[in-house]
């Protein structure tokens, strides 16, 4: 970001894991002030607290993904190009694998396609730009292996748990994520929190489904760090 004349930046990313910018948050690079998510990846390392009824909530839908839909993920993590050359070769394939994600996202484009009925952003067009886009740049296969070099870096830490993230950090809870992590959870995965936020619509495609709330969300969770 210095080279391109930013000298402080603030990463946020949600929609991909080996994309969060916890990461980067840890190394703490120069430059780098804040970061904001939406998506508590600290939580899918381990069992988190249930002792409340938000946290059982929470607890609740993250076994579910666990079960049913984490498929994907695993897949990525561990075997990429077995799926990576499909996506490389098949437009119909490259679709049908970004379209399964989520179940709440999987039935919301759905019915932007069958029912001609969008949920906000996730229009039928715009579902097809983002399909369109990784078609024509060739990057199914390496978007995918992007979760097994995650993976492997983790491998070879040697399951030491990665630093914690001192900077400041903001996060939004989108009540159709994947689970909604309550505050506590988020608190304990980042103990420099410094904004909170539960939205009241949007799911975990929300830059794509709520662009314009998503922005204000970002604008608030860094306006103290101006």
């Amino acid at each position: 970001m210095r080279r391109l004349s930013y000298p402080a930046t603030s990463p946020r990313a949600a929609t991909r894991a080996p994309l969060s910018p916890t990461p980067w948050a840890a190394r703490h690079p120069r430059g780098l002030i804040g970061i904001h998510t939406n998506l508590l990846v600290t939580a899918l390392a381990g069992p988190e607290p249930a002792e409340t009824e938000e946290e059982r909530a929470a607890a609740d839908a993250l076994a579910t993904f666990r079960r049913s839909g984490f498929g994907y993920f695993l897949e990525q993590a561990t075997r990429p190009q077995t799926i990576g050359y499909a996506l490389l070769d098949s437009p119909v394939a490259l679709a049908g694998w970004m379209l399964d994600h989520d179940t709440d996202s999987y039935y919301k484009i759905s019915r932007a396609f069958v029912d001609g009925q969008p949920s906000r952003g996730l229009t039928r067009d715009h579902v097809l730009d983002n399909i369109t886009l990784y078609w024509l740049t060739g990057t199914g296969a390496s978007a995918a292996r992007s979760y097994w070099e995650a993976g492997r870096a983790q491998a070879l830490a040697g399951g030491q748990s990665p630093p914690q993230v001192s900077i400041p950090v903001g996060y939004t809870t989108f009540p159709d994520e994947i689970f909604r992590a309550p505050r506590s959870w988020v608190e304990k995965g980042y103990p420099a929190l410094t904004y909170f936020h539960e939205a009241a619509k949007g799911g975990h495609f929300a830059a794509w489904e709520v662009p314009e709330l998503f922005s204000e969300e970002i604008r608030a969770a860094f306006k103290s760090l101006r």
